[in-house]
């Protein structure tokens, strides 16, 4: 076998794991901090510095391929798993995957992921675990069959090698003002997600967002070049819901109004409510999504929320419960069911957005540039991290160099042909 042992790493990740309850509670802000008492089970307190576990594989030929395991900033929220804690990983995966990594053909990834990830004690395992180690082990198939991580995966689900670049989406945190600039001089492709988390941040009826949706737009002509025009998306985290209630009429009416204050524009709205369960977010997204398009609105609903799994995002999918699925990397688990998950929202014709997380690395955003560029995803995020420089220099560079080496090959391969 080509494995031959296995490092493991404690490491950072880029940004803080928050407890969204005690935030959704009016937990105060003090400039990073948030005073209070945290709510979430596992969170000491409402802001915690983000932890990841990086796994090493040792191959035969002396190389070490990496994976980095973490979770998201909401941990432990609407239906993820619960906070990432280092020491409780590294012993799981040292008793439950590191004797199967040793015994796997790692040139076969689907299946090798297949292996690895069998349930451990009859429980699925983390799926904090299932991104690390699913990493690794297509860093692994590259290395071993002498090609991108992206051809690996062309190669697993029998896609054509990709030409197209994928739009990248930024995030801006809470620097809003100043991100948004950065990415509009950097003509970032959608922008700014905005991290509308909270009622100050909504505002009373939503004025406050609707003023900030209105200036973005305005910032966008007053300072972007000739002929940019970005995809404009705001993330709520439920806000609408929580301000106006959870009529999916009244939903629809206050994202159309918004949407008309934006002219031009196509508008992304994530998260707009939460209504409790994933089966009552397939249905009452599903109506906005109706009602939405009967009147030709052209606002766009994002799920977020309660939509993590694989299963959930199928679900989603099937029932036309949103214009376009965040596939949120971390709460997916495998990333091999990351790409599995942009072609089940292409086979019912729903938008796929390569998500994830402010709270990953530098290698995990890599992995999933190779994933939405080869399965080729509507869009993708710009991570990891609050900041828009760092985070949109490494996917954007992962990709354009992706994109080099692949137009290369296809040259090869029509000489040799």
């Amino acid at each position: 076998m080509q494995i031959k042992d296995i490092l493991l790493a404690p490491g950072s990740g880029a940004f803080f794991y928050d407890d969204q309850a005690a935030i959704r509670a009016g937990a105060i802000q003090d400039s990073l901090i948030y005073l209070g008492e945290p709510i979430t089970p596992g969170f000491t307190s409402i802001r915690v510095p983000a932890a990841s576990l990086s796994i090493g594989l040792a191959l035969t030929d002396g190389t070490v391929v990496w994976g980095d395991m973490m979770g998201v900033q909401y941990s432990g929220a609407g239906g993820r798993d619960p906070l990432f804690e280092t020491a409780q990983i590294s012993d799981l995966a040292s008793r439950a995957v590191v004797p199967r990594l040793l015994d796997v053909d790692a040139s076969r990834y689907l299946d090798a992921c297949a292996k690895v990830f069998k349930p451990f004690q009859r429980k699925r395992l983390p799926l904090a675990i299932e991104y690390g180690v699913s990493q690794a082990l297509l860093r692994a198939a590259a290395h071993l069959h002498r090609t991108t991580m992206a051809e690996v995966v062309c190669g697993e689900f029998n896609l054509p090698l990709p030409t197209r670049r994928v739009p990248i989406y930024c995030q801006s945190g809470d620097a809003r003002e100043i991100n948004v600039d950065k990415m509009i001089l950097k003509a970032v492709d959608v922008l700014p997600h905005g991290l509308i988390n909270s009622r100050q941040k909504f505002g009373v009826d939503g004025q406050t967002f609707r003023e900030f949706v209105k200036w973005v737009a305005s910032r966008t002509r007053q300072i972007g070049r000739p002929g940019y025009h970005p995809v404009l998306h705001f993330d709520v985290y439920g806000c609408i819901g929580f301000e106006i209630g959870l009529e999916p009429q009244q939903i629809a009416d206050f994202i159309c109004k918004l949407a008309e204050t934006v002219p031009g524009f196509t508008l992304n709205v994530e998260s707009p409510a939460d209504f409790g369960s994933t089966q009552a977010q397939v249905e009452n997204y599903a109506k906005i999504v109706s009602i939405l398009d009967n009147r030709g609105s052209s606002a766009h609903i994002v799920v977020d929320e309660r939509c993590n799994t694989l299963e959930d995002i199928r679900l989603f999918a099937e029932a036309k419960a949103a214009h376009l699925i965040q596939i949120k990397t971390p709460d997916v688990g495998s990333i091999a069911d990351a790409a599995r998950a942009v072609l089940i929202c292409k086979e019912n014709q729903v938008g796929a957005y390569v998500g994830g997380s402010c709270t990953e690395t530098d290698l995990s955003a890599q992995a999933s540039v190779h994933v939405s560029v080869a399965t080729q995803a509507d869009m993708m995020l710009a991570k990891p991290g609050m900041g828009v420089d760092e985070a949109f220099s490494i996917v954007g560079n992962e990709q354009n160099r992706l994109l080099a080496t692949l137009t290369r090959r296809r040259a090869q391969n029509e000489k040799v042909g």
